[in-house]
């Protein structure tokens, strides 16, 4: 009996380890296999004279996705042609039920592809959903846009594309004694500008404000952890360990030592939600707190409508903004908990909206974001760039 309560307090532990990494609180992790990260040293330099599309989507998969799932797939069978369509067995029906974060996830792959394409003397015309939107409900095979490349000497480079290699979500604690500067505030709003939405904000100078930002944050990521089917979702897409990043190269990743050798052991059982009151949970909603305490600032974006082509141009603006920030010096991360729309979420996502002032029943708060500084972190593992290739019918 003792030693089935030192194991069951043991694997507590491992589990609040890692659903801290499923949460993202962790910092650089040290051992993760080079194979994993290597898209991020960018495409090989005679990559572009091969086919200049594969150059493109080298920079496009670094785009940030929930989760890290990647559900992106791309047909290159029309010469001069991108076909994007999401990978229907990459989803998050749980905490992403009208697949709305699926579709801002593909926006960002979008953004980084026309940056790209700028930097080759490329015009994409993107075509969004050239077969027909979907609906509010399901998603299905139909392509989500058509991508066609043209030689155009008339473009200009965008500065921001410089940031590609150097963003990554950061969800470790930030330094609360740097606020966010007015100039980095503006030029993360300046960079919406080819989107229409609205953009907020809410820095040190309204401290009052913060914590309500802090509270609702720490409501929703509650809920999320309490709720057995949503965490179990994330703990579907943990990688624990350097064998199964690399095997994978996606999903959330885990390389603590304990929770690694146990399990090696069979210990850490990956198939069952921790408690409410267990440690694995009361330590999460600790730490996650402690974060949301350190953070100087946050962000937020607000559509007039919530179709999928709203949804995929507000990935885009997404996209831009956290290049913005990069450039300045400032790192992100999203909470996305709150705004997501199944049914336990339903206090948090009233209160994030009425906070914003997103009260008509069109306006719809998209993102919303941590932001402040803080050390470097590890980048996010991606898949290989011929994961992502369909191959020809």
């Amino acid at each position: 009996m003792q030693r089935r309560n030192f194991i069951r307090l043991t694997g507590g532990g491992v589990i609040a380890a890692a659903t801290l990494s499923t949460a993202g609180l962790t910092g650089c992790a040290p051992g993760m296999p080079s194979e994993a990260i290597e898209a991020w040293r960018g495409p090989a330099p005679d990559m572009a004279t091969r086919d200049v599309r594969r150059w493109l989507l080298s920079y496009a998969i670094l785009a940030p996705h929930s989760h890290n799932l990647q559900s992106w797939m791309v047909d290159l069978s029309t010469p001069d042609e991108i076909l994007l369509r999401c990978d229907l067995k990459r989803l998050l029906p749980q905490t992403d039920p009208l697949s709305r974060q699926i579709m801002m996830s593909h926006g960002t792959f979008l953004e980084l592809l026309d940056l790209a394409a700028k930097e080759r003397g490329l015009r994409a015309d993107i075509s969004l959903f050239p077969k027909g939107a979907f609906g509010p409900g399901q998603l299905d095979s139909r392509p989500v846009a058509r991508i066609r490349l043209t030689t155009d000497a008339s473009l200009q480079k965008d500065p921001l594309f410089a940031q590609v290699l150097r963003r990554h979500t950061n969800r470790s604690a930030y330094d609360l004694s740097r606020p966010v500067p007015a100039t980095a505030w503006r030029a993360m709003a300046e960079a919406t500008q080819p989107h229409q939405l609205h953009f907020g904000q809410v820095g040190a100078e309204q401290p009052d404000l913060l914590a309500q930002h802090r509270q609702i944050a720490a409501d929703a990521w509650r809920i999320e952890l309490t709720t057995p089917r949503t965490i179990l979702e994330s703990f579907d897409v943990l990688r624990v360990g350097a064998d199964e990043i690399a095997q994978h190269r996606d999903g959330l990743s885990l390389l603590d030592a304990k929770v690694v050798w146990l399990n090696r052991l069979g210990l850490f059982d990956r198939s069952q939600a921790p408690g409410p009151d267990d440690f694995a949970t009361t330590s999460q909603i600790k730490t996650f707190g402690t974060n949301l305490d350190s953070t100087p600032g946050f962000l937020w974006m607000v559509t007039e409508g919530n179709d999928r082509v709203t949804q995929i141009n507000t990935g885009r603006a997404y996209a831009r903004v956290q290049l913005a920030a990069t450039a300045q010096g400032l790192v992100m991360q999203p909470l996305s908990q709150a705004l997501q729309e199944y049914p336990e979420q339903q206090q948090p996502y009233a209160g994030i909206h009425a906070l914003v002032g997103a009260i008509r029943p069109t306006e719809t708060v998209q993102m919303w974001a941590r932001v402040g500084y803080a050390p470097a972190v590890s980048p996010a593992p991606r898949r290989r760039l011929q994961d992502f290739i369909q191959a020809p019918a």
